[in-house]
């Protein structure tokens, strides 16, 4: 099926790839992405690795019901979470396009 130079060949180009998506997932840790809801009254700043960095509220809603204060922060950080997953499905998706589907790294 594979001779020793070919089998050689794709153990190396398997490695650049995982050495590739190590540093691509690394990146993911200063990549901020910001969720909000609310018509941006509360926003959520954060990595892509889920890191918050910083959470916002429009100084109108802390006077206002706590349970829509809590609904707010909560859709935001959904917002947030799902726009980090968003970008790191993207930046890993450039790098594992054309492998079979089903096919996990590392090996």
């Amino acid at each position: 099926m594979f001779n020793k130079g070919q089998l050689a060949g794709l153990m190396k180009q398997a490695q650049a790839m995982q050495d590739n998506m190590k540093k691509a997932q690394d990146e993911l840790a200063f990549v901020e992405v910001e969720g909000a809801s609310g018509s941006g009254m509360v926003k959520v700043l954060m990595t892509c690795k889920h890191a918050v960095k910083r959470v916002t509220i429009a100084p109108s809603l802390l006077t206002d019901d706590k349970d829509l204060l809590e609904d707010l922060v909560a859709a935001a950080f959904n917002d947030a979470v799902r726009q980090a997953e968003e970008v790191s499905q993207q930046k890993m998706g450039k790098l594992t396009a054309g492998l079979p589907p089903g096919m996990k790294l590392p090996f």
